[in-house]
């Protein structure tokens, strides 16, 4: 699918999509809670319906009402499933390799090539170190083994989703449990969003200390909520802003701990100058610092090496779509400069690489100059809305 742009502006009152990372934690707590759930506010994104498809694989009955899920978990793990289809989910999958492992029997989560050449090496260990099977191919996975509650060590530099993963399944266990997190400890955002939604089930769940989490012994319960709005995502629709748009973006919670939350401060330091930025703890943000900073005035980005691993190398393909533009990035060690660049023949066809965020960071680009995306579709992934959204708002795009 392509999305072609002509320059335009936004204007309007759009509700911020619902927080992916809070919908994936509602819904697998509820399946570990034991207890029936409504969880309202879900947006039936790719990754979130391959949420779904695992659970329902694992023996949870789900019931879709408009935008409510109702979970009913009695049947839970007691599934004779062997295979969970994680399609392109890079958070399905490290949350339910550890759920797979509770079973002790062979199970497969399979999905795209992209995503098992995303880093799986942190579990590799865990079950290496547990003596369980833990077999990869370049669209699968095959785990077999029976995790026991008990104390963990897991690195925290490489992905916050292992925590969560280990996490998710010491919970399903019931014994007291802790999960030490080897420093240097990123996104560590995540991580308190599953520990806050897990709470919100009853779990008797804390840090203990900057970098342990402690799991005790509990029953989770039924819980009814609603999913907040979305800050990564909406992250996208208000850099429209801060290019001559005047977009007002409602359910964005002031007290969420979000960690993307912090966009709003790193778009106000890009309008003003040059500043440098750390995105260890954001690096979902990337793609759209990217292109707000080469439509403004440029930043040093740094803590960029997980950008490489995500659906696509996010530093990489920016580089290669900028150049067409007549621009590009410059890479240092774990680090980005983004020049402020003056753009040159718009009515290239840029490539979206399969990736949401690079194509909603690459519409900004377009919306301000015009010109073509193809592989536009990728944005089902995480906000399947983004383009009706925007047109709503003003957006002078058609897509073909």
């Amino acid at each position: 699918m392509k999305a072609i742009f002509k320059p335009c502006e936004l204007k309007g009152k759009i509700t911020a999509p619902p927080s992916k990372s809070m919908s994936h934690r509602y819904l697998i707590g509820a399946a570990l809670s034991k207890e029936r759930c409504v969880i309202s506010g879900i947006d039936y994104s790719q990754d979130i319906l391959a949420t779904i498809d695992c659970l329902e694989a694992l023996g949870a009955e789900i019931h879709i009402e408009n935008d409510t899920v109702i979970v009913n978990p009695e049947g839970f793990m007691q599934t004779t499933s062997t295979t969970l289809n994680c399609r392109e989910s890079g958070s399905t999958l490290r949350f339910f390799i550890p759920l797979a492992l509770c079973l002790n029997k062979e199970i497969t989560l399979q999905g795209s090539k992209r995503l098992f050449e995303r880093p799986l090496d942190v579990y590799e260990k865990l079950c290496l170190d547990n003596g369980f099977e833990f077999k990869k191919s370049e669209d699968s996975v095959t785990v077999c083994g029976k995790l026991k509650s008990g104390r963990y060590e897991i690195n925290g530099n490489i992905s916050s989703q292992f925590i969560t993963g280990l996490i998710l399944a010491l919970v399903y266990l019931g014994e007291d449990s802790s999960v030490r997190i080897i420093p240097p400890f990123e996104s560590r955002s995540y991580v308190n969003l599953t520990v806050s939604a897990l709470k919100s089930f009853g779990a008797d769940i804390e840090f203990e200390d900057e970098f342990t989490v402690v799991i005790k012994k509990s029953r989770l319960h039924s819980f009814e909520g609603t999913v907040e709005g979305d800050y990564s995502n909406s992250a996208f629709l208000d850099a429209f802003n801060y290019i001559g748009s005047n977009v007002e973006i409602g359910n964005l919670k002031t007290d969420s701990i979000q960690g993307d939350k912090v966009y709003k401060d790193y778009f106000d330091k890009i309008s003003k100058g040059m500043p440098t930025l750390d995105i260890s703890d954001c690096p979902d943000l990337g793609p759209v610092l990217i292109a707000l900073a080469t439509l403004k005035n440029g930043a040093f980005l740094t803590g960029t090496d997980r950008l490489k691993i995500k659906e696509s190398d996010r530093g990489q393909v920016m580089h290669e779509e900028l150049q067409k533009l007549g621009g590009g990035l410059i890479f240092g060690e774990n680090s980005i400069t983004v020049p402020k660049l003056e753009f040159g023949n718009a009515k290239i066809v840029l490539d979206g690489h399969n990736d949401h965020r690079i194509v909603m960071a690459l519409s900004l680009i377009l919306s301000k100059y015009g010109g073509t995306i193809d592989g536009a579709e990728a944005i089902r992934k995480s906000y399947p809305s983004f383009f009706e959204d925007i047109k709503r708002l003003g957006a002078e795009v058609s897509m073909e």
